[in-house]
C-alpha cells in the first residue's frame, strides 16, 4: 500500500527540494470521486470541460468530468498538488486553459491570489528558520 504522506528526500516538479511529499497515487477511485463532489460544493460556474495536467491531474480529470455541463462555459484545469504553481503556468498557455477554471486537491503552501487556482486543502505557510 502507498502512503499519501511520505517523509523523505524528494525534488518537486519545480526543482525544489522537498522533506515530505503528498503521494496522490494513494488516492482510490471512490476518493477521486470525493474529492470532484467537494470541489463542486465550492465551485460555482459550470464548465464544459475538464482536463488534468499530467501526470498527477489525470485521476482527478476522470472524477471531474461527472460534472461537466454541456454548453459554451469555461473550461475546468485540474492538478492533485501546488506546490509553487510551475505545473499551472506551463499547462494553461492557451486561451480556453488560461482562463479556465484551476483547481487542486493539496496547496503545499497559500496559493498568491494572481495564480487564480483554487485548492480543497492548503497547507500554512512554513514558519521560518531563526
Amino acid at each position: 500500500m502507498t502512503e499519501l504522506f511520505q517523509l523523505g528526500d524528494f525534488t518537486s516538479h519545480a526543482g525544489l527540494t522537498l522533506k515530505w511529499k503528498i503521494e496522490c497515487d494513494a488516492i482510490n477511485n471512490y476518493e477521486w470521486d470525493c474529492l470532484a463532489t467537494m470541489i463542486m460544493m465550492y465551485q460555482h460556474e459550470p464548465f464544459s470541460k475538464v482536463l488534468g495536467i499530467p501526470s498527477g491531474g489525470l485521476p482527478l480529470q476522470k472524477a471531474m468530468e461527472n460534472h461537466v455541463t454541456k454548453g459554451d462555459h469555461p473550461w475546468m484545469v485540474v492538478d492533485d498538488v501546488y506546490t509553487t504553481g510551475t505545473s499551472f503556468k506551463k499547462f494553461c498557455t492557451t486561451k480556453d486553459t488560461m482562463w479556465a477554471f484551476k483547481w487542486c486537491i493539496f496547496a503545499r503552501k497559500p496559493i498568491p491570489l494572481d495564480d487564480n487556482v483554487n485548492a480543497l486543502f492548503t497547507m500554512p505557510p512554513e514558519k521560518k528558520d531563526e
